[in-house]
């Protein structure tokens, strides 16, 4: 397993930069705006990290800060603040596979062979995303409903 960024949401995105990118001084490295979706998502680093996303994809650069914003005003409370951390695995259906027998629930079946979610005893989210291309689809995941929140 190997870590990969950690989700925050945020809800001015402008003053969200100027802390973690001018006070703090880690340095953009992907952009998404997402039209369909009303959302901003940007990555960051730390500079001395930088050099890790050459020799990686640059959908799984590590380690980084995801900020989420979402253009249309949203009521998170505290708790809704921290997203969800994310590991990349070498086997999707194998990770699901154990954590269900350790009695972990998927609260987001990988039915596309390559994203779940689970949530920590805390209930902190834990993104697992496959490593290098998706698995095919397959039982019983494929029509595995999600459970929960995550």
């Amino acid at each position: 397993m190997r870590y990969l960024h950690t989700m925050l949401r945020v809800r001015n995105l402008d003053a969200a930069l100027k802390f973690y990118s001018d006070a703090l001084g880690l340095k953009e490295v992907r952009r998404i705006d997402n039209d369909k979706g009303r959302f901003t998502l940007v990555f960051l680093c730390a500079p001395e990290d930088e050099h890790l996303l050459k020799s990686l994809p640059s959908t799984r650069g590590a380690p980084l800060v995801e900020l989420t914003y979402n253009w249309d005003e949203e009521s998170y409370g505290e708790d809704r603040f921290f997203g969800h951390l994310a590991y990349e695995v070498d086997d999707i259906y194998a990770t699901c596979d154990r954590l269900m027998k350790l009695g972990i629930t998927i609260n987001r079946p990988p039915r596309d062979g390559n994203m779940a979610f689970v949530r920590s005893p805390d209930l902190h989210s834990i993104e697992l995303l496959q490593k290098g291309e998706p698995k095919a689809p397959a039982e019983p995941w494929l029509s595995m409903p999600n459970t929960g929140h995550w």
